[in-house]
């Protein structure tokens, strides 16, 4: 997907921390993240804007398998880029600090 243009024209990219979570995943975790990406297409405001150091990343929630997992993005111009993909239980400070 990445570089890819969405039926809605939108340029789509993927981080490697990104794309490297998602290869982990079952077709069937990917197609329901995907409909999720088409969400945030749709409405690229729905996530949560962080502040700070992270001002630049957008977080949307969701559930999957019963558990809540994080889309960390941000959107430019007609441009998505997907930097994060984990869940909740897993954010640790270390964690976080390689996004920055």
């Amino acid at each position: 997907m990445s570089g890819e243009l969405s039926e809605a024209g939108i340029e789509v990219y993927e981080s490697p921390v990104f794309k490297k979570a998602l290869d982990m995943l079952c077709d069937e975790d990917v197609a329901i993240i995907e409909d999720e990406i088409d969400i945030i297409i749709a409405n690229p405001e729905i996530g949560q804007q962080k502040r700070g150091d992270l001002s630049y990343l957008r977080v949307h929630k969701f559930s999957l398998n019963g558990q809540q997992v994080l889309l960390g993005y941000n959107w430019q111009e007609e441009k998505l880029t997907l930097h994060l993909l984990m869940k909740i239980s897993t954010i640790t400070p270390k964690s976080v600090a390689r996004l920055i």
